[in-house]
């Protein structure tokens, strides 16, 4: 059993809606083991000193320093993180290979690269393949020998990969699967050993299979990307490609089970190395700041500057609260099945799906926001490819495309709840029919009645949960079946479900963090909590607003307005001053500090 897991009993996914928790039960980063901390800095150094010195050379395509880079990684066990010890691999929880992947993410390019190798292209051998490809491949993946690939998208079937068109016959020999077809965007295609190919077997039936480079297999021109320049990405042409049937993964028909259950994996990953990279962008916009002079004096002596350090800040630091929260979930999940049963692994893993979503969509576009702010920052030279920002804004926005798109995730977040209620595992029904109840009523909210550490901001977060329900019982009673399909509506829900659960793990944690240091030492990170939280209920009530009237009319939409402004009702704080001391301890660190 993990450590993250020892101290945490399970909790269903998507329970935080219905559910108020305490800071004892979370996990946070505060409570990485000293074997955390030792993987992250091994990531981070050799991320700075082996990765980044080299960022232009990989720009121009040097496939042969990739292979180079990914050896050495393997050396420091970066990709056999999560590889189990039987198959030549360390064993290490999840927590460990999303710390890889926080510090990987400072290069995003190579983390791009190493991200298929350990990820994607990595884990459908992991958790679906037969022993024996487990038994021939596993081991040199984990040393760097062979290079992975994922090859899922097709030109006409993009966030819809169940319209693949590749196919897959078997043999009239029975020993082989003959493939034929084409991919796109294959990251790793240009100099990729293995390729995880989906493919539809009698030209029905989706499944995936482990298929070799060969002859008959070839990739395509590098594609000229915008950003994530050095990696590799190809289209991938399969012409009468065999593989051997010992290299079907999983069951005939079953592929997507396999897609989609990886990309849960891939999705918080993903959301660690936005993490990693946001704090690297603050980091080197606070530096800048100090440096650059104008009227007489350093720009981080300007308010307007301040703001933006300061919100680049709260946004990545309740970001990788919102990571770690739901890893140290899976990890108790995961603790509580056999460690051989990779399938009842996965399960515990799918349990946590829309977080793992939520997780997907609100750190990629944090990130987006802080490299923003970080171009911003640097002003003219922001502009400039000579500068770290320029880099960085374009690397950023792929996030929002890759794992599926945010589109794609904001409508799969209400969805993955609504399958679980309807199923019985999650009693949102049940608590949305009792928040109708108290809709009808005139009882105000009040906030003067507990004097406990960010008390206001957790009774505006129990509303929000409320506007949440609100939102999503009256979509579901209006459209039932046919829920699916508004998507303007779902996409409208999930922004709200995102905020509280942002919203939430920030409480829980500058809780805790007062609990185990003290209210004076936890200051900072509860001033930052007050201010994400005022500025989320005002994003809530907006989104909440336009959702409801999308939804309802006349008297229905009058009494929703009016129970929207009971539960968002707040004194607001003054975030100005906030900012600015939240700034302000970054500025005379020189860097970042949260």
């Amino acid at each position: 059993m993990s450590a993250v897991a020892e101290q945490k009993k399970l909790i269903k996914g998507g329970a935080f809606l219905i559910e108020e928790r305490t800071p004892e039960e979370i996990f946070t980063p505060e409570d990485f083991t000293e074997e955390h901390r030792m993987i992250a800095e091994t990531t981070r150094q050799f991320t700075d000193n082996e990765v980044t010195p080299r960022q232009d050379e990989l720009e121009k395509h040097d496939w042969k320093l990739a292979r180079q880079l990914v050896s050495k990684a393997a050396e420091l066990g970066l990709i056999g993180a999560n590889i189990p010890e039987e198959y030549g691999g360390l064993g290490l929880d999840q927590t460990s290979g999303a710390l890889i992947g926080e510090n990987i993410g400072r290069c995003a390019s190579f983390a791009t690269t190493l991200g298929a190798e350990s990820g994607i292209g990595l884990l459908p051998i992991v958790y679906f393949a037969t022993e024996a490809a487990k038994r021939k491949y596993l081991a040199k993946i984990a040393t760097g020998e062979l290079i992975t690939a994922y090859a899922l998208t097709e030109a006409g079937s993009g966030s819809d990969a169940m319209a693949a068109k590749a196919t897959a016959r078997l043999s009239d020999d029975g020993k082989e699967y003959i493939l034929n077809g084409e991919k796109m965007w294959i990251t790793n295609g240009g100099f990729a050993d293995i390729f995880i190919v989906f493919a539809k077997v009698d030209g029905d039936k989706f499944t995936a299979f482990i298929v070799e480079r060969q002859p008959g297999l070839t990739s395509g021109a590098e594609e000229h990307k915008m950003g994530i320049k050095g990696s590799s990405t190809t289209a991938l042409v399969l012409s009468d490609v065999r593989t051997p049937v010992e290299n079907l993964l999983g069951e005939v028909g079953k592929g997507h089970k396999i897609a989609f259950n990886v990309l849960n994996i891939g999705r918080f990953k993903l959301g660690a190395m936005c993490c990693g990279g946001m704090k690297l962008m603050v980091h080197e916009s606070v530096r800048y700041a100090n440096e650059r002079h104008q009227f007489g004096k350093s720009i981080s002596s300007f308010g307007a500057i301040k703001a933006k350090l300061a919100e680049q800040a709260i946004r990545t630091w309740v970001g990788e609260s919102m990571i770690y929260r739901t890893l140290g979930m899976i990890e108790a999940g995961i603790s509580e099945v056999d460690a051989n049963d990779m399938d009842a692994r996965l399960r515990a893993i799918e349990e946590y799906a829309a977080e793992c979503s939520i997780i997907k969509v609100a750190l990629s576009e944090y990130c987006d926001f802080v490299v923003d702010e970080m171009v911003q920052i640097y002003g003219g030279y922001g502009y400039s490819a000579d500068y770290p920002a320029e880099r960085a804004y374009r690397d950023s926005r792929i996030n929002r495309i890759f794992e599926g798109t945010n589109e794609i995730n904001r409508m799969l977040i209400p969805g993955r709840l609504m399958k679980a209620a309807l199923s019985g595992n999650l009693a949102l029904l049940p608590a949305a029919q009792a928040l109708m109840d108290e809709v009808l009523s005139p009882q105000m909210a009040s906030f003067d009645d507990d004097d406990t550490l960010l008390a206001t901001e957790q009774k505006l977060t129990t509303n929000a949960k409320k506007v949440a329900l609100m939102t999503l019982g009256t979509a579901a009673q209006k459209y039932m079946m046919k829920l699916g399909d508004q998507q303007e509506i779902l996409m409208g829900i999930a922004d709200i479900i995102m905020d509280t659960y942002a919203m939430e793990s920030a409480i829980l944690r500058a809780r805790k963090l007062a609990a185990s240091q003290s209210e004076k030492a936890a200051e900072r990170y509860v001033e930052m909590t007050r201010v994400f939280c005022n500025d989320a209920v005002g994003r809530i009530e907006s989104r909440a607003k336009s959702t409801l009237a999308g939804m309802s009319e006349g008297d229905e939409l009058r009494t929703l307005l009016a129970a929207l402004r009971r539960f968002t009702k707040l004194q607001p704080m003054n975030t100005i001053e906030a900012r600015q001391r939240i700034a302000n301890d970054m500025i005379a660190a020189n860097k970042w500090i949260y």
